[in-house]
Formats: C-alpha cells, sequence, structure tokens
C-alpha cells in the first residue's frame, strides 16, 4: 500500500506569518500552495516553492475563492464560469514560480469552501474540473473520497486522489464536521495516529455521532496553519511507516483513490 501526506502552505501574506512550513516540509511527500486569493502573496509563493524544491516535495495549486479577508472560508455566489476562471488565474500563476525552478505542477487541490462546494454541488464541480483539464489534462485533482466531485472528475477522464483528513473529525454521513463545532480540530497528536493506524489497516475512520465510515483515499491532509501542525505531520508518517505503508507524491505509481 502507497500514501501521500498532503499539507496546505504558504498561508501567509504581507507582514502575516501563518504555519511553520519549513519545519513542515521533512514530514509530507506533497504541498498544497496558496495561490494569493484566500492567502499567500507572490513573496510568500516564491519563498513555499523554493522550499518545496529544497526539500524534494511535489506542489500542487491551492486555489480559493476571493475572500482574503475570510481565509476562503465563506461560501460565495458566483456566476456560471466564475469557479472556473478563478481556478485558472490561481494555477497559472504558481506555475510561474514553478517554471523558475523546473519544477512540474503535480495536482490541484481547491482551499476551504471551494473544497467542501465543490464536493456537493455539480456546477460548482464541472467548473473546478473543466478549469484543471483545460489547464493540464494530466494533472491530479485531489478530491474528498467518495465525493461527487471525486465521481465527475473520473467521469471526466481525470486521475483523481480521494482526500481524508488526520486532523479533522468526520460526521456519520462522511462530511467533515464544521469547524464551529467542538471537536471538529483535532490537535492531539495520540488521537491522529489512532487515526491514521485504523484508516491505513481498515479504511475507517471513527464518526462524531458514533459508528464508523469507510473512506478510501491516497492522501492524508495536515492543515500547516494548525498550531503544532509540523508534530501532528510527524505522527502521520510515523503512523503510516508503523502500518507497513509506503509514504510517496500522490502523482508515483498506483496512489489514488476515490
Amino acid at each position: 500500500m502507497r500514501m501521500d501526506i498532503n499539507c496546505d502552505m504558504g498561508e501567509g501574506f504581507g507582514a502575516y506569518n501563518m504555519g511553520d512550513d519549513e519545519k513542515i516540509m521533512g514530514f509530507v511527500t506533497s504541498v498544497n500552495i496558496a495561490c494569493g486569493w484566500h492567502a499567500g502573496d507572490p513573496v510568500v509563493m516564491a519563498r513555499t516553492v523554493r522550499l518545496a524544491a529544497q526539500y524534494g516535495v511535489a506542489v500542487g495549486a491551492h486555489p480559493g475563492y476571493p475572500d482574503l479577508l475570510g481565509f476562503g472560508r465563506r461560501t460565495m455566489e458566483t456566476f456560471p464560469g466564475e469557479v472556473k476562471n478563478y481556478v485558472l488565474y490561481q494555477v497559472g500563476a504558481l506555475c510561474g514560480f514553478l517554471r523558475e525552478h523546473k519544477m512540474r505542477l503535480q495536482h490541484v487541490k481547491p482551499h476551504g469552501a471551494l473544497y467542501n462546494v465543490a464536493a456537493r454541488d455539480e456546477r460548482t464541480a464541472g467548473e473546478v474540473i473543466s478549469a484543471v483539464k483545460a489547464y493540464d489534462p494530466e494533472l491530479i485533482l485531489v478530491a474528498p473520497a467518495g465525493s461527487l466531485c471525486a465521481e465527475m472528475a473520473v467521469s471526466e477522464g481525470l486521475r483523481v486522489v480521494g482526500e481524508a483528513f488526520a486532523d479533522r473529525a468526520y460526521l456519520a454521513d462522511g462530511q467533515l464536521a464544521p469547524r464551529a463545532m467542538e471537536g471538529a480540530v483535532i490537535h492531539d497528536p495520540d488521537a491522529v495516529r489512532e487515526r491514521v493506524l485504523s484508516l491505513a489497516t481498515s479504511g475507517r475512520l471513527p464518526a462524531m455521532e458514533g459508528g464508523q465510515i469507510e473512506l478510501e483515499a491516497g492522501t492524508l491532509c495536515i492543515h500547516g496553519d494548525t498550531p503544532g501542525a509540523w508534530r501532528l505531520a510527524r505522527t502521520v508518517l510515523q503512523a503510516l511507516e508503523e502500518a507497513g505503508v509506503e509514504v510517496a507524491p500522490m502523482g508515483t505509481g498506483n496512489t489514488t483513490g476515490n
């Protein structure tokens, strides 16, 4: 079995720092770099790409809604075609920095509200998929494991990697628990370790309401803005290795799952 560990990075901007990207880099195999709309700026994007090149970590674009104040976590009403253009614009911006380091974009993973809306809304999912295909049909699209977006992307011929979250709680319907719910974000490394081992060995995670949910995932996400995220990333890596899982970028071999 092979599994990728990804992390959202490059989320500071201007004089504001967020996350400890360099500490995390040594424990992940892929990074999702903010493209300047929900977070990040040209200086931060350049620095984060340089760090990824230094550590040999694969890079993905992390486009979101144009919502810097709300960190891209607020749903926005859009006209038809807007989301496609939002994604194309942000992916293109990141790829300029990748070219400087002779790196190739591995994947696209929508951020925050855009990720959640695309997971269940056909029009939004279709526009995200259309943008990825228009930019480079060989790119991987990262989507919630088992989501509408993942199913649509597979039917459109895209490479899809289903994602699960090591540091977020799930509801019984397979959706992420809203951040406003107590216990939705998991900070305890021991709890994260148990969840990773469960997913790696059984393909299941506990639901907040009780019982288990099944997730076919090829990548595990760590949120870079979570305090102590580098410790969580180290815990996830150690747990996967303990379970005999080969940890590698999602673009390597048969990492994909949906």
